[in-house]
């Protein structure tokens, strides 16, 4: 990676569990492989902490929790970059983040929101009163993290907020999921090879299939996911970020905003096949595990999903009449996303076989084991033509030398570098909601009860079947 410039990056939220889990191990990595510039300097904004000592303890904990090979002395050159602010999101803890960011070096100011969403207009405000927004002496960049508004309309208002403070250039919604390293590689995959871009469309493509299966259950989230449900999680930003990315066209260059103004125009056409083409679901008790409705957080008589399935139509002239089938849940009996590809079948088969022919799969995996395999017909050995099922596969700890960046780790340098191209724009976040408005539309009738552990509601698999099609099996490569 490029070597970022110097700044000051401001973590809000910096107690909380994402800082934790993603956000120092991300910086950590950046430290430690040379990409963050070594005067950067890390502040943590937060009421709970008592000081540089006590917060460069806490990060230090989470990070030997979360890192297997923690290098002490890199940990130790980090830390001391580290320092607290200990504040509310008020008039007085601003002042004092302002007054402590003016004694540093840096004038170069990331502001990250790693907090509950309901903190992001008070904190672009407090930005604004404090004069915190203002790049005249060196760039701000806002860092927003998902959820980007409950519906449509709180998500306009959210972007109104925003921009009323920041430009649309100094803006980053993040989302992980478009970071990984096989997601990006969608655009290599057809843009920079011959074999694969001729036959991306309904020529020869008879439908798209895109799965994020979770195995874990709330872990914490109840009250969150009470409040959101699978759709808002799940569906509106991460599916529909990986559909924009397989059915977005050839951007004229690969730069922010040539592949932003591509995908929005594919979520500007994209819309459910039917109002019944949506399945939702809620896991309940199974032998070893507990029920949605057993989780901490959670209203005993909760009818808010944990598994969306749903068919959606991209009306151009590349998609048409080409289903987008997404599906995503909690408790599920793996843990899986990926994106798959169903070709059609040949229109001609000159061979018996007892084995049934099935159509060929391209299979992108993004969890677990980042990677690529394309699943096809071929000769078994021995006399006569019996027909097998055979892969070329390909995996990138294996078909690259060195780790594979974790996501987080790509988008925090690229924040830094100013980079936006893996970055929600404004109204590409609009078009998301309206896609997914007809969901949450979906009367609040009992959610069809799954056991947990198991594959998922019943009437998911009926979605595919009914026009003689199936889920892929995220273990069958």
């Amino acid at each position: 990676m490029e070597a970022a410039p110097r700044c000051a990056f401001v973590i809000f939220g910096v107690t909380g569990d994402l800082a934790s889990r993603k956000l120092l191990p991300a910086l950590y990595a950046l430290h430690r492989s040379g990409v963050l510039h070594p005067e950067t300097e890390v502040i943590g904004f937060a009421r709970s902490v008592k000081g540089d000592e006590d917060l460069r303890e806490r990060l230090g904990r989470a990070l030997h929790e979360h890192v297997d090979d923690v290098d002490e002395e890199a940990w130790s050159a980090l830390a001391r970059r580290i320092t607290a602010v200990r504040g509310a999101y008020d008039q007085d803890g601003f002042a004092t983040l302002a007054e402590h960011l003016g004694q540093l070096e840096p004038r170069d100011h990331i502001y990250y929101t790693s907090t509950p969403p309901e903190a992001y207009c008070p904190i672009v405000r407090g930005l604004a009163d404090t004069g915190l927004s203002s790049s005249e002496h060196g760039f701000r960049r806002l860092v927003v993290e998902k959820p980007f508004g409950h519906d449509l309309e709180s998500a306009q208002a959210l972007n109104a907020e925003i921009a009323a403070v920041f430009d649309e250039s100094q803006v980053y919604r993040i989302d992980h999921f478009i970071a990984k390293e096989t997601a990006q590689n969608l655009a290599v995959l057809r843009f920079a090879n011959t074999l694969f871009e001729p036959v991306w469309g309904n020529r020869y493509v008879d439908h798209v299939q895109i799965t994020v299966a979770e195995k874990i259950g709330m872990e914490g989230r109840g009250a969150f996911y009470e409040q959101a449900g699978v759709v808002r999680d799940m569906i509106q930003n991460h599916l529909l970020q990986l559909l924009a990315l397989v059915a977005m066209e050839p951007p004229a260059r690969y730069d922010a905003d040539a592949v932003r103004d591509e995908k929005v125009k594919v979520l500007r056409a994209t819309s459910c096949l039917e109002p019944d083409d949506v399945v939702l679901g809620q896991y309940s008790a199974s032998e070893d595990l507990p029920g949605y409705r057993e989780e901490e957080d959670v209203a005993r008589d909760s009818h808010v999903p944990t598994f969306a399935a749903a068919a959606f139509a991209i009306r151009t002239w590349r998609w048409a009449g080409v289903p987008f089938y997404v599906r995503s849940g909690k408790r599920l009996d793996v843990k899986a996303s990926e994106i798959v590809l169903h070709l059609k079948d040949p229109p001609h088969i000159p061979f018996e076989s007892s084995e049934a022919l099935r159509a060929d799969r391209l299979v992108l995996r993004l969890v677990p084991d980042e990677g690529i395999a394309f699943r096809f017909n071929a000769k078994a050995p021995g006399r006569g033509i019996e027909i097998d099922r055979v892969s070329l596969e390909f995996h990138y700890r294996e078909g690259f030398r060195g780790r594979v960046p974790d996501a987080y780790e790509t988008l925090l340098a690229d924040v830094m570098l100013g980079d936006a191209t893996l970055f929600m724009r404004a109204d590409e976040v609009e078009a998301q909601w309206r896609v997914v408005e007809p969901l949450l539309a979906v009367p609040e009738a009992e959610p069809e009860l799954y056991p947990a552990g198991s594959s998922g509601p019943v009437a998911a698999q009926a979605l595919l079947e009914r026009d003689g099609r199936s889920w892929h099996d995220p273990t069958d490569g």
